[in-house]
């Protein structure tokens, strides 16, 4: 019998079909393009149960509503393969079935099953995590990389896997050596450089960090969309808290907006970013229209809450209709999710769509009282702490204009612990202290804020 370039069986009779197979898996676990080629593949030879397993996949992680719909073909192709596949190969088909079918809890526990009984099966693993991130289960994604990781410590891929999920477990130590020893094995190992630039903006070294995605940014070659556009939204966020505005903005328009302007991970990425430069006040012109004719077919996606409340954020900043339709449906998804999903829409996507919503249209009151609802339990909706934090942020501005000067003061000296020196930071709690009357620390703040833009610009 054959086996895929980790060593699993495969009941593929082709070579071709073998070949789109390992690329789809080292794509896949690499964020590469190659992975795309598993879709001519599964045309090319519907009785091949992996190929078409991993078709559908692809499929799924577009993350639009009509996913499951692109995917069902290969799922049927996949389902009547079976009878003559592997038990994994089987499994892998059970788990594509419960994902099209929204059974998330039927999915997470079939990845469990698959990893511990074939714990080379790294693409799914790679789901898994996915399914986990999205939840904001990040015990649970480092879990499934460290039960996987003695069976599987020659690949790079893995140590990146287990460095992100130390990342979102607040072990920065655990994830900095695990991300040097995935890109000890492996320099182009996109995954272990983001967790590398997470650990590296948590800890507030921002200098390094930019240094360090500037000096990888030659192995970004071959990547999908997502991971491009994302590591070059991690350098972004670099340059704004160096106070590089006019690099930021060149980074947005050149590496982040504009690569697949239809793609969900591009553009959440685009509204953060816009959302960010807005509120260390940088003007970004007419990008929120250029993005929002974008984000309108989005205007009754409830796929992900995470993406959602960024689509609502984006199409009610750009005063589109669209915004409103995305609010009720995101009250509808509430009363009617599944059960698995049910109380985070309720309890957590709701309060903070609305909150976003009030916060968009200039009512910071009520973004303050609505995020503020939302905000204790952000992380069930999805995303990292980095991404997350664009809540916090605007939370903090809506505190900040609705007056609430104790409030922001005491917010924005937590945030100045974890980045002494930046600019943003440093700019708003100068407002801020000026407009308690401390003059003197609004003085000092100024200072650190223009220390920065002199040591980067010599200005």
């Amino acid at each position: 019998m054959r086996r895929d370039l980790l060593g699993n069986a495969i009941t593929a009779q082709h070579d071709a079909t073998l070949c789109a197979i390992d690329d789809f898996i080292e794509g896949y676990l690499a964020y590469e393009t190659r992975a795309e080629r598993i879709l001519a593949a599964a045309d090319a030879d519907p009785d091949c149960c992996m190929a078409n397993v991993y078709a559908g996949v692809l499929w799924m992680l577009l993350e639009a509503p009509s996913a499951t719909l692109r995917a069902a073909k290969y799922l049927t192709a996949a389902e009547h393969a079976a009878p003559r596949a592997t038990r994994r190969e089987q499994l892998n088909v059970a788990l594509l079935r419960a994902w099209c079918d929204d059974d998330m809890a039927r999915s997470i526990r079939l990845c469990d099953q698959i990893s511990d009984e074939f714990p080379r099966d790294l693409a799914v693993v790679k789901t898994h995590q996915y399914f986990e991130f999205n939840r904001g289960n990040a015990p649970a994604m480092l879990r499934v990389a460290l039960k996987v990781g003695a069976a599987t410590g020659d690949v790079a891929y893995v140590h990146g896997m287990t460095a992100f999920g130390y990342e979102q477990c607040h072990l920065l130590d655990e994830a900095e050596a695990s991300a040097q020893t995935a890109l000890a094995m492996r320099r182009k190992e996109p995954w272990a450089q983001h967790a590398l630039a997470h650990v590296q903006l948590t800890r507030g070294r921002m200098d390094e960090g930019a240094l360090f995605l500037e000096g990888a940014a030659d192995t970004w070659s071959g990547l999908n969309s997502f991971m491009l556009t994302h590591i070059w939204w991690h350098l972004a966020l670099f340059y704004l808290s160096q106070g590089r505005d006019g690099e930021a903005l060149e980074v947005y328009d050149r590496h982040c907006w504009g690569v697949a302007k239809d793609y969900s991970q591009d553009q959440v990425g685009a509204i953060s970013l816009l959302a960010r430069f807005e509120m260390a006040g940088i003007e970004v012109g007419s990008r929120w229209a250029d993005l929002a004719d974008y984000l309108a077919v989005r205007a009754n996606d409830t796929l992900q809450p995470f993406l959602t409340l960024q689509y609502l954020y984006g199409l009610a900043r750009a005063g589109r209709p669209q915004a409103e339709t995305l609010l009720l449906a995101v009250r509808e998804r509430a009363q009617r999710a599944p059960e698995f999903s049910r109380e985070v829409w309720r309890e957590v996507a709701l309060p903070g769509c609305e909150g976003l919503y009030a916060y968009a249209r200039g009512d910071y009151h009520q973004a303050w009282h609505r995020l503020g609802a939302a905000l204790p339990r952000i992380a069930e909706a999805g995303g990292s702490h980095a991404q997350r934090d664009l809540f916090a942020q605007i939370s903090l501005d809506a505190a900040r204009r609705s007056g609430r000067l104790r409030v922001a003061q005491q917010m924005l000296e937590l945030r100045r612990a974890a980045d002494p020196h930046g600019v943003p930071v440093n700019a708003m709690l100068a407002v801020v202290y000026a407009e308690l009357g401390l003059t003197a620390l609004a003085d000092q703040a100024r200072a650190r804020a223009a220390a920065t833009r002199r040591r980067h610009f010599g200005r």
